[in-house]
């Protein structure tokens, strides 16, 4: 594949000019990365791969309304296009499709909606309910906006969001998608911190409290290298000990269904795989993390 070019990416806002500049282009393989802009060192990674297994890059940076059900959380939702292009352009990205709300949702807000079903009312979504029928809804009309029509088409998501990548894995499944989906591993801090567009919102002070949920992580992983007993109490015990940090769940599930594991593999000996699934709030932002055993 070509080397990242030094060059700014073209910026394109509806999507006649999205396809047109796909069209143009005629890549053998394109790379597609959804974001919601604020983008970061993780949002980097996911460029940077796209980069190396594409001709082609292509991001999209839009806030989706719909996958919020905190008006407020929408309106701080960080936005600064001028410096998402520029973290684009340290990747090597070739466009960035950065649309108006109407030039998404140009019929008005969707009548016919995917439903996220099951695996969208649990976790993330039984605190945020709606948030994944949201997500799909968008990410669904983006999957299309960027096939090429031809060649190779993959799309990228991070794994910090596991539990989207597994209901957006189902949604390609499900509907047939011509698009594979990539997972990029979590990027974190020097200190082990996943790296988030809501971290923008932490003082240092809450930053620093945050670090409980890596440490209660790497508590629970190492046991299960080891295959020794999860016991998970411990873990929540460390988040008890952190007041400005209000833990929401701390649990052990299948990677592919979610589905929490059988409660003995708590006290005794962990074998076989799983996938550490944890939100908690600090002052007021929402910050959730996960780590395959």
């Amino acid at each position: 594949m070509k080397s990242p070019a030094a060059k700014s990416p073209q910026v394109l806002t509806t999507r006649a000019e999205l396809r047109a500049a796909i069209r143009a282009a005629a890549p053998a393989s394109l790379g597609f990365v959804p974001t919601m802009g604020a983008l970061h060192s993780g949002h980097e990674q996911l460029f940077r791969q796209a980069r190396e297994e594409n001709q082609l890059v292509v991001i999209s940076i839009f806030v989706n309304e719909l996958q919020f059900n905190d008006q407020q959380d929408y309106q701080r939702y960080p936005r600064d296009l001028q410096a998402d292009v520029q973290v684009a352009a340290r990747a090597g990205v070739d466009l960035v499709f950065a649309p108006a709300p109407q030039e998404v949702y140009h019929a008005g807000t969707p009548l016919i909606r995917l439903d996220s079903g099951a695996l969208g009312r649990m976790y993330e979504g039984a605190s945020r309910p709606g948030h994944f029928d949201g997500m799909l809804a968008v990410v669904a009309k983006l999957l299309h906006y960027a096939d090429p029509g031809q060649g190779h088409y993959r799309a990228y998501f991070g794994q910090k969001d596991a539990q989207q990548l597994v209901l957006v894995r189902r949604m390609v499944a499900d509907l047939d998608y011509p698009v594979q989906i990539r997972a990029v591993p979590i990027v974190r801090t020097a200190q082990g911190l996943a790296l988030s567009s809501r971290n923008a919102l932490l003082s240092q002070r809450q930053a620093t409290a945050a670090l409980v949920i890596h440490r209660a992580i790497e508590l629970i992983a190492g046991r299960a290298a080891r295959h020794e007993p999860l016991y998970l109490e411990d873990a929540v015990g460390l988040f008890q000990m952190e007041p400005e940090v209000e833990l929401d769940y701390f649990v052990v599930v299948d990677p592919d269904t979610l589905q929490e594991l059988a409660f003995n593999c708590q006290d005794t000996p962990f074998t076989g795989q799983g996938l550490i699934l944890v939100a908690a709030t600090v002052g007021g932002v929402r910050l959730i993390d996960n780590q395959p055993i």
